[in-house]
């Protein structure tokens, strides 16, 4: 095998590409990686699931010192602000991480192609640099996993400065005096957090009726309940018509031209940021997929069989370019599963059990069916609910928002579904994701010991109110 050639490319390295590597050099494949990022780890690692996750926890300290430690007894004084340090701690831990990924590409021997990959032909990557010079490489099969980018509105320049995306909110240098925020989703949710947490007025613009649509629709409720408590404003079923800069001598502002969703009398709003987060899309500009007569799909993704094959036969795809949910953990999943079966082994990916999480404070975690589609598709089933202000940790913890529901199919017994928002959700889901992997039923996790007193025990007292006989509520 000559130097340039190769067992697998992988184009993408963001979680599902890098994990897909790793496991493809663990099954004895020679593989190369083509990435135009300098750093490994994607969008997820560099300004997207890491950094957020960072200032989401930080902010969160600020906010506990600054308004919560005092009932614990803890009298800290007057709490300052830096957020040059908050910024740079954040920075810290993307370096780390994506370090870490440097060293584990070096540990399993994977090549790494600095640059823009794409297609010359059904075996053959064109590689280019930042200084538009090009290489060839060639692989038996090449596995796109190129994630997902912003998707931005007609009209309306993001610059990240005043009108910025999630990676643009993630690194603003001061607190903006007001905040809004275009997109009731995920993303947007957990920036609005963390600029509210700081100190900015916060708005958030959403053109449908609710916030987070796919989620259950109780726990959506309970959630924003939550979060117009901490300070939050929410302006739903409002249109965003244009955004437009004004600058003076000192600052510059945006003023939101906003009207009723079904239509009506316009308004205008003054914001000194604004975050785009209305949602993400398939990432396959400049991959050339013309040049192996390789057609998208209605709504823009690389159409791929259960074996996460395209429809040619040596080129797979996996994560936010395929359907399914834009999830960095899914395209983990896919990745490993992918070179499995192209080594000839028989892995699954179960898409009912892949969990979902909003890392707002209290979190919010849902797996499986949600309430509202289990009625649409006329399923029979049972409900179990237990609310965190009867569970003995997180009353000892001061931290009692939110509860657990489980869904169990009323005929064959199975978990079928739950959500949690509450303290740790994004943790607690794990046990229910398992139950549902493995068949279980509500009585399967109920006849498990948890132990006490901890936050999991609310996920058993769920699965015993399924079945009528919860014990502390």
């Amino acid at each position: 095998m000559s130097e340039n050639s190769f067992d697998l490319i992988v184009i993408g390295a963001g979680p599902g590409g890098y994990v897909a590597a790793i496991r493809a050099a663990q099954l004895g494949m020679r593989v190369a990686v083509v990435e135009k990022r300098a750093t490994l780890g994607g969008t997820c690692l560099n300004v997207g699931c890491i950094p957020s996750k960072a200032l989401l926890q930080s902010s969160h300290k600020y906010e506990e010192a600054k308004e919560h430690l005092s009932s614990h007894g803890v009298e800290v004084g007057n709490t300052v602000l830096n957020l040059e340090k908050m910024l740079a701690r954040k920075d810290k831990v993307v370096k780390d991480l994506t370090g870490g990924i440097d060293f584990l590409f070096k540990k399993n021997k994977i090549t790494r192609l600095l640059g823009l990959g794409s297609f010359v032909n059904a075996t053959t990557i064109a590689v280019t640099d930042d200084k538009g010079q090009s290489q060839q490489y060639s692989a038996g099969k090449i596995l796109i996993a190129t994630g997902s980018d912003v998707i931005s509105l007609p009209g309306i320049a993001i610059d990240e400065k005043n009108i910025v995306s999630s990676t643009g909110a993630l690194a603003l240098p001061s607190v903006p005096k007001h905040l809004a925020v275009i997109g009731g989703g995920y993303i947007g949710l957990e920036m609005a957090t963390v600029w509210r947490r700081l100190g900015a007025q916060v708005t958030v613009i959403e053109y449908l009726d609710r916030i987070t649509p796919t989620m259950d629709q109780e726990v959506a409720k309970t959630l924003q309940k939550i979060l117009v408590k901490m300070g939050i404003d929410f302006r739903l079923s409002t249109k965003l018509v244009s955004a437009t800069k004004q600058s003076s001598k000192n600052k510059t502002t945006v003023t939101l031209t906003l009207e009723p969703a079904s239509g009506g009398a316009r308004e205008e709003m003054e914001a000194d940021v604004v975050l785009v987060a209305v949602g993400r899309k398939p990432n396959v500009a400049g991959l050339g997929l013309d040049k192996i007569n390789l057609a998208l799909d209605e709504r823009g993704r690389i159409p791929v069989d259960d074996h996460f094959q395209t429809p040619v036969p040596n080129v797979y795809a996996i994560g936010d370019v395929i359907r399914g949910p834009m999830l960095a953990h899914k395209a983990e999943e896919e990745g490993i599963a992918c070179v499995e079966m192209i080594a000839g082994q028989k892995p699954h990916v179960n898409y009912d059990c892949i969990p979902a999480v909003i890392y707002t404070h209290p979190e919010v975690a849902s797996v499986g069916k949600t309430e509202e589609e289990l009625k649409a598709e006329n399923v029979p089933y049972k409900t179990g609910k237990f609310p965190f202000s009867a569970n003995s940790r997180a009353r000892a913890n001061d931290d009692t928002q939110g509860f657990v529901k489980i869904l169990e199919h009323a005929e064959s017994g199975k978990i079928i579904g739950a959500h949690i928002i509450g303290p740790d959700a994004g943790t607690l889901i794990a046990e229910i994701a398992l139950a549902i992997e493995f068949g279980g039923s509500a009585e399967d996790i109920y006849r498990t010991c948890h132990a006490h007193p901890t936050l999991n025990e609310a996920v058993k007292e769920a699965a015993l109110a399924v079945d009528g006989h919860a014990i502390h509520v």
